[in-house]
């Protein structure tokens, strides 16, 4: 478990914001990989008139296009003070669609599910990218200084 998010704000920089259609499910792509959802109620229309009819929590489906890939968070149901979910590790170049709906009691029928789509940056594997192109390239300027010092040797140095 872990303490929940309470005013996290995407900032430009680290992530990027996704809204549902109706506004009410916010998802924070963070550069490191992870995705944090966010919700609100009051999007989602009045609350119930009578507490009998009171919420019981939600539900978060998930759905992914890509070639293999697995995606731990099919039907995850979430506690009814819960506000936020933060998926740990998420695909870099996969299309997610998450949908969340809030669960009530009866005889209250649940509203509309709120769903959002978006694609992680594969930020990681580009730091990799980067690198392994500098040090590959690091060893190539070696490998050249290397060949042009023993050709002077071979050429100055050595007796014909």
């Amino acid at each position: 478990f872990r303490p929940p998010a309470r005013g996290f704000q995407c900032s430009a920089r680290g992530c990027r914001a996704h809204r549902s259609a109706g506004g009410a499910l916010v998802a924070n792509v963070l550069r490191n990989g992870s995705v944090l959802l966010q919700w609100g109620l009051r999007h989602w229309g009045p609350p119930p008139p009578r507490p009998s009819a009171a919420l019981r929590g939600f539900a978060l489906n998930c759905s992914w296009d890509g070639t293999y890939t697995r995606f731990p968070c099919d039907s995850v149901e979430l506690g009814a003070a819960c506000r936020d979910y933060l998926l740990a590790e998420a695909h870099g170049s996969v299309r997610y669609r998450l949908c969340l709906q809030p669960r009530y009691a009866p005889p209250r029928p649940a509203p509309p599910a709120q769903c959002v789509e978006f694609r992680v940056e594969p930020a990681a594997m580009r730091d990799i990218v980067v690198a392994m192109t500098a040090v590959g390239g690091s060893i190539c300027v070696m490998l050249v200084f290397i060949c042009l010092l023993v050709a002077y040797i071979t050429e100055n140095l050595m007796s014909p």
